[in-house]
């Protein structure tokens, strides 16, 4: 067993190594997009703990959706700044794969929290008359534990079935780890075969989470096509989901590509672009557009009473 275990204990980020002259100006700018990140979301979070009125499985879901941004720039952003004033980029081995697994994990969740926001309003919006007893306290719990633990254990199998590989390389050319990079330094290619396997299936369970989220909206724009009442529930609730759900397919569409098909030739800034923009665009962006586009979340922020008693 000890000769599948990679003798590795670092590895190195060159991620960063075409910035050097503008080390502090990303410095900056990245310090105060994770600030906003932080305030945005988090004054998301306890408006909805703190106002009994919230305390509805819409908004609940919001609130765990706004918890795993929190949860997955955490992963990189304080390694980022760190290393944005370091002359060498390192990470340890483990911390190399905790960090793929927290981001990782994070993106898969997003996924999850979507697919359960698009289930919430097909039974708000079809079967209005079965909503509490359907979204009951008990179920709510199981699609939040759902929508967090299933991710993390896909994908803490891809995880630990890369730290099984021997690797001969100890350099990522990344701003951060990914499993599937630190797959790639594998000596024996044949033995990546299974991480292969179950990286597909991964990706397979969740194209279906896609298409799940994408068929209950088509069948719900469906059912509010001829109802003046459910078009407005529609408008209200259910365009912030879906233009959460666009950003979030495209940031990390363009993320997968760059990985299972990028080019060298392309500059190590656009490359990092690419990389980040799921970790910067969705956690920055879905707070405020929930926060302006659902009343009760930003009249409570702005401070504006409403008649609802409790």
């Amino acid at each position: 067993m000890m000769d599948n275990v990679s003798q590795i204990r670092m590895f190195f980020l060159s991620g960063l190594n075409e910035t050097n002259n503008h080390r502090f100006i990303l410095f900056f700018l990245t310090l105060m997009c994770y600030c906003v990140i932080l305030l945005v979301n988090i004054t998301v979070i306890v408006t909805i703990i703190m106002d009994n009125n919230l305390h509805e499985p819409m908004y609940i879901l919001l609130c765990t959706f706004c918890m795993n941004a929190l949860y997955g720039t955490s992963g990189f952003y304080p390694k980022f700044l760190w290393d944005l004033l370091s002359p060498v980029h390192v990470i340890s081995y483990s911390g190399c794969l905790g960090q793929a697994q927290v981001i990782y994990s994070f993106a898969l969740s997003e996924l999850s929290i979507l697919s359960v926001m698009a289930y919430d309003r097909y039974v708000a919006i079809c079967r209005p008359l079965e909503y509490h007893s359907v979204m009951s306290k008990q179920r709510l719990i199981l699609l939040v534990c759902y929508s967090w633990m299933t991710p993390f254990c896909v994908m803490g199998i891809n995880v630990f079935l890369a730290s099984r590989l021997k690797l001969c390389s100890p350099y990522i050319a990344r701003l951060f780890c990914l499993n599937w990079i630190i797959v790639k330094l594998a000596c024996f290619p044949a033995e990546t075969t299974l991480n292969a396997v179950v990286a597909y299936i991964t990706i397979v369970i969740y194209v279906f989470h896609g298409f799940f989220i994408v068929c209950s909206y088509m069948y719900l724009i469906k059912t509010c096509v001829n109802s003046i009442e459910n078009r407005a529930k529609f408008m209200q609730t259910c365009v912030p989901h879906l233009t959460s759900l666009l950003i979030f397919l495209v940031t990390i569409l363009f993320d997968v590509l760059n990985i299972r098909f990028g080019s060298n030739d392309l500059p190590q800034t656009l490359q990092n672009f690419v990389a980040i923009e799921f970790l910067v665009i969705p956690p920055l962006l879905n707070p405020l557009i929930y926060g302006f586009k659902l009343t009760k979340i930003r009249n409570r922020i702005l401070g504006v009473n409403t008649l609802k008693t409790k």
